[in-house]
């Protein structure tokens, strides 16, 4: 019988702040401003920004920007709406880069 594997929780690297469970994490295939990222199906302890326009590397996306509700770090982005039908699975899913998290099992 398989070992119970045990998920971490994502924090702010900043504040200590819990902002995505391990059973959210989608992809870890994406890139932000400081370089890799990880994709998440739902964040908490977060504020999203108002809504924007922006060319990233798989085309234009209305996004909104992602902070930590503690300590204001920006985080990342939350994809809003994509104009490509390929890329609609991203909608609702947010964008946290890789340097502003820290985890613990």
């Amino acid at each position: 019988m398989a070992a119970n594997k045990t998920l971490p929780t994502y924090f702010c690297r900043n504040c200590e702040n819990p902002l995505a469970l391990g059973e959210d994490l989608i992809s870890k295939k994406f890139v932000g401003a400081s370089g890799p990222a990880f994709m998440f199906s739902h964040a908490m302890n977060v504020v999203v920004g108002p809504k924007i326009g922006r060319k990233l590397i798989t085309g234009s996306y209305v996004v909104a920007d992602v902070m930590c509700s503690k300590c204001g770090e920006t985080l990342g982005w939350k994809y809003v709406e994509t104009f490509d039908l390929k890329q609609r699975y991203k909608e609702g899913m947010f964008v946290i880069e890789k340097l502003k998290l820290t985890k613990r099992y």
